[in-house]
């Protein structure tokens, strides 16, 4: 079989821990090709997400390697058997690779939390928002490109949805709500529907008033994705060039960290849902 031309973000984290186990073995690539009875090239490509490895051969990479963490093997071993394409692969060739890795870390989240400081979160956008911020870009979105993004971000939404929805939280300051994306009623359409979702016990959104004062994360909106192992987490950053991914344990304390702080400058749910219901009304 050839090698992936483009693996996805979950491809190359498989790769990665096993690198990451391999290393602190103190095993050479060497040794962990004789293991597996391959070439010494095969390896590299395997820990970088280029080749697939199959459910046993991460166990006897794993067991090799010393690992005492059952859970986080169990949960490797399950990363390697996934072979369905995921719904996003639909859109692979006419959107950005890093849009789909978002729809793709979301999917297999245990649960999220986001914090954003001027937009609304795309897990809790309307149609009609998503179209108005998708209008912003410069330069402007093709039609055929703009018509594409929306419909992903729409279909990530299925998330919260779906028979055993993701539990999610988003702290969102209260500029973000100020923000009349599309005008007056789209604006308050969509405070509305965050309020209809908001009431849902999978679902939590917090509020941080202007009155909270100064805040830590510079603005930056971020999303903190946990997996059933607190080892596989992953941090997304959204930026000005894109999206990122963290996940090395130092990225994934300090943004932990950074939640806490946030979480002690919101609002509770409540008076959350109150501020919301407030701002809607004087649109």
């Amino acid at each position: 079989m050839p090698p992936r031309s483009t693996p996805t973000a979950r491809q190359q984290r498989l790769g990665q821990e096993l690198r990451k186990l391999r290393e602190q073995s103190g095993m050479s690539v060497q040794q962990a090709a004789a293991l597996l009875g391959v070439d010494r090239t095969r390896i590299p490509h395997i820990e970088s997400g280029r080749f697939g490895i199959s459910p046993e051969r991460v166990r006897t990479l794993a067991f090799n390697y010393g690992c005492p963490d059952a859970g986080l093997v169990d949960l490797l071993a399950a990363m390697a058997q996934e072979r369905d394409r995921g719904w996003w692969e639909q859109h692979r060739g006419l959107l950005p690779p890093a849009l789909l890795d978002i729809a793709e870390l979301e999917f297999h989240a245990q649960e999220l939390v986001t914090s954003v400081t001027t937009h609304i979160p795309g897990l809790l956008q309307t149609e009609e928002h998503a179209r108005a911020v998708f209008d912003t870009a410069v330069p402007s979105l093709p039609e055929r490109d703009l018509e594409a993004r929306l419909a992903l971000r729409l279909r990530r939404q299925d998330v919260l949805d779906r028979d055993r929805p993701t539990r999610y939280e988003a702290v969102i300051h209260e500029a973000a709500l100020r923000m009349r994306f599309g005008g007056p009623k789209v604006a308050r359409d969509q405070l509305e529907h965050i309020l209809e979702r908001s009431e849902r016990e999978t679902i939590t959104v917090r509020v941080i008033p202007f009155t909270a004062g100064g805040f830590p994360g510079a603005g930056q909106s971020f999303t903190y994705a946990s997996a059933p192992v607190p080892q596989l987490d992953t941090v997304q950053l959204d930026s000005s060039h894109g999206s990122i991914l963290l996940d090395t344990d130092m990225q994934l304390r300090r943004y932990r960290g950074l939640l806490e702080r946030l979480r002690g400058l919101a609002l509770p749910r409540s008076a959350s849902r109150d501020l919301i219901r407030t701002i809607a009304q004087d649109l």
